[in-house]
């Protein structure tokens, strides 16, 4: 489950091209997205011009949004997010047992001898 969560006035449109991007950005950490993966992004708005405020549901709304000329930007940095996050969520795991299987943390000593080996990384 990825949350994509901005304080960027951006209405449902380009709410759901910012959700299709976090799915990048797992791409870019070798997931495959294979049938059962369970993938699944939401993403909303929190700028406060565009809150429904009550009593005001029916009222139309005069906020401006960004235009899709804007969005580039955002969409890169959803991308790095989502990567960033995946990156973070492996490195910071830890050995889990239930129902008698035990799933290893990454041994980080021999995942960052790789990229090393590699000159990727000092």
């Amino acid at each position: 489950m990825i949350v994509v969560a901005t304080d960027a006035p951006v209405d449902a449109r380009n709410l759901k091209r910012l959700a299709a991007r976090a799915i990048m950005g797992m791409a870019r950490t070798g997931a495959a997205g294979s049938n059962s993966s369970g993938d699944y992004v939401i993403a909303f708005s929190a700028a406060p011009e565009l809150r429904i405020r009550p009593g005001e549901a029916n009222k139309p709304n005069a906020a401006t949004v960004l235009g899709n000329e804007a969005m580039s930007p955002l969409f890169l940095a959803v991308i790095e997010a989502t990567e960033e996050a995946v990156y973070n969520s492996l490195f910071r795991a830890t050995t889990v047992t239930g129902r008698g299987h035990t799933v290893d943390a990454l041994p980080l000593d021999k995942t960052l001898q790789i990229p090393r080996e590699h000159r990727a990384m000092k």
